[in-house]
């Protein structure tokens, strides 16, 4: 069994910042991809930043420059630093990892059950 959970999320004002974690668990044997998403109030779930199992990081337009993606193997967690909030970076925010498992080497995409972020004015 394989498990994501998100944690870190809250109430932030304006131009502050927050930090979320993404801790792994369970049978994971090669982790080939790691993302944090998210979904805002009436929108369709969008990605925030990615990270290949090499440590090659992507972030979408909206947030270069204010967040940062990272991982930490040792601790099995992948994190993302978010500075500078803005109220439409509202929303709730998704871990996700494309890996395979001891038992089954077919590569599937895994979800934390998400942690929601406020913004507010």
């Amino acid at each position: 069994q394989v498990q994501l959970v998100e944690s870190g999320g809250g109430l932030v004002q304006t131009g502050g910042s927050l930090t979320l974690s993404c801790a792994f668990s369970g049978d994971i044997f090669v982790i080939n991809t790691m993302a944090w998403l998210r979904q805002g109030p009436g929108k369709q779930r969008e990605v925030v930043a990615t990270m290949s199992n090499g440590g090659v990081t992507n972030y979408a337009d909206f947030v270069k420059g204010r967040f940062a993606i990272s991982r930490d193997k040792a601790k099995n967690t992948l994190s993302l630093r978010m500075n500078d909030l803005k109220p439409e970076d509202t929303a709730i925010y998704y871990c996700n990892a494309n890996l395979n498992r001891d038992d089954d080497l077919r590569y599937r995409d895994y979800w934390g059950q998400g942690t929601q972020v406020t913004v507010s004015s």
